[in-house]
């Protein structure tokens, strides 16, 4: 069983306000492509209810850096009161959607992903004195990788959810 480290926790996204879904999918998924990301998706639920589109969402991109350690990253992404509504922009009329977004990121270092070190009690403790004192440096420099990918795709979300506030 792999080990799971938690390098970020509830690092949290909101907005309420005008968007386009499917422009929010792609930019996703372009993000997890740029970085090298497999994008897996745990979760996709849409409910529709008179107030509008409830849609709940869990993505899990992940990335091996190497044969012992994989970076994961875990977003939550439930969108309340989604409805569709016509904007007219620069004298054309667009098509948007209307809501509320929260997204909450949960990033992880995955250890030993393919289960080769616990065959045996004692390749359990090479392990651990090899995570502990051989390999730590490797994984601190993984740590701050995954930090930073993870702020960067927040930074792009985000981004991308202020262009339509802008142009309202």
């Amino acid at each position: 069983m792999a080990e799971r480290y938690p390098v970020v926790e509830h690092m949290t996204l909101s907005y309420n306000g005008l968007f386009n879904v499917t422009e929010l999918y792609k930019t996703i998924n372009s993000w997890c492509k740029e970085k090298g990301y497999d994008r897996r998706e745990m979760r996709n639920e849409e409910h529709i209810y008179p107030s509008g589109k409830f849609i709940d969402m869990e993505l899990m991109p992940f990335k091996k850096v190497s044969d012992y350690a994989m970076f994961v990253i875990r977003m939550q992404i439930t969108m309340h009161d989604v409805k569709e509504v016509d904007v007219e922009k620069n004298k054309y009329k667009q098509r948007l959607n209307q809501g509320k977004i929260d997204i909450i990121f949960d990033s992880f270092l995955e250890t030993d992903y393919e289960g080769r070190w616990e065959q045996n009690p004692f390749y359990f403790f090479v392990r651990t004195v090899f995570d502990k004192f051989i390999y730590r440096n490797y994984t601190r420099r993984f740590e701050e990788n995954l930090t930073s990918d993870t702020n960067h795709l927040h930074t792009t979300i985000k981004s991308f959810l202020n262009l339509y506030r802008v142009n309202k």
